[in-house]
């Protein structure tokens, strides 16, 4: 199963630059559903249809782009100056090596070394303003030639396992395509009594974009989006609840900022769970926001977020514990195969 993942995070793909991305879930989902097509925004849609009759039609999504950097200016002393792309924290960048472009242009996020800050800078983070990122060139001239502007950058973070837990960068959502994935590589003798339409989406970082297109076009009766989930098991204050827990099973999602779970597919997943005694959790915070709000509000569709919890998304590396990806993968094909238990 971790194969997958591994392969999906090491992939390249910030919002507005999944060609990477998407040509490699392509590849691995291929031969495993009946057809595959990408539309004018570059969502990869795969359909895998039941023999069962009057069967409901589920859309299953996650999302393939990821945060990262982009090139918006060259000083003349060859150093870059980058905006972000979707929702990167910039106390985490001083330091970190960067990756720019199809050619994988080294590069690290540089500022002023604090030798030579005043003690007000020491107060408060250093601003976007004040990093660059320095690929060694001696000269915009060839700063520019190497890296031009508009060049998309990502984290320098390669995948690696240890004891019960994986590390690697853009698990939010290579988590979630990696889940698809696994669910649309059924065996021979398995079938769905659903009609599923999958798709891995773009944009989603940088305001539900790809998603938004998807409930006229695709017009399911269900919605099941699969994330990457903000895990809270980290020091904090006595009063404050963890927003999921690494090791207790996926999580269910009640509601976030842009849409609220139906409570019949949020039942029949947690049913499914204590009857296949899965282990499973319920999101306890509001924040964020998935690709479901879009499709939720435009279609009016029945929608729930299943996530899988990592410590540290939108960051360079990311953890994620091996059990509970797959036990989302075990809950979500349960729910699946049961799926008349919703109707």
């Amino acid at each position: 199963m971790i194969h997958i993942l591994e392969k999906f995070s090491n992939a390249i793909g910030v919002s507005g630059n999944e060609d990477e991305i998407r040509a490699l879930i392509e590849e691995t989902i291929k031969d495993h559903v009946e057809s595959v097509s990408v539309d004018f925004m570059g969502n990869l849609y795969a359909v895998k249809p039941t023999k069962a009759k009057n069967a409901p039609h589920v859309l299953l999504v996650a999302h393939m782009d990821e945060v990262g950097l982009m090139v918006t200016g060259t000083e003349s002393n060859g150093l870059l100056r980058f905006s972000p792309v979707g929702g990167v924290d910039s106390r985490l960048l001083v330091s970190k090596r960067i990756l720019l472009g199809k050619e994988r242009v080294p590069g690290v996020i540089g500022a002023k070394p604090i030798h030579l800050q005043d003690r007000n800078e020491w107060k408060s983070p250093l601003p976007l303003s004040a990093l660059y990122i320095d690929i060694g060139a001696s000269d915009e001239k060839e700063a520019s030639a190497k890296v031009p502007l508009g060049t998309f950058g990502t984290f320098q973070t390669v995948f690696e396992s240890q004891r019960d837990v994986v590390l690697g960068k853009a698990f939010d959502d290579r988590a979630g395509c990696s889940l698809l994935t696994e669910l649309l590589m059924t065996e021979d003798d398995e079938e769905y009594p659903v009609h599923i339409t999958a798709v891995f989406t773009v944009q989603e970082e940088v305001g539900l974009r790809g998603a938004s297109i998807l409930a006229e076009r695709v017009r399911p009766d269900y919605c099941i989006a699969f994330e990457g989930t903000t895990a809270g098991d980290v020091p904090r204050g006595p009063s404050e609840s963890p927003s999921t827990e690494m090791r207790k099973g996926p999580a269910l999602s009640f509601m976030d900022r842009t849409a609220i779970g139906s409570d019949k597919l949020i039942d029949h997943f947690s049913q499914t769970a204590k009857i296949k005694n899965i282990p499973y959790q319920y999101k306890k915070t509001v924040s964020g926001g998935t690709d479901i709000g879009v499709i939720h509000m435009k279609g009016g569709i029945p929608s729930l977020v299943l996530s899988v919890p990592v410590r540290y998304i939108h960051a360079p590396k990311g953890i994620l514990a091996v059990e509970d990806y797959k036990n989302a993968i075990c809950l979500a094909k349960e729910a699946l195969m049961n799926f008349k238990e919703v109707l």
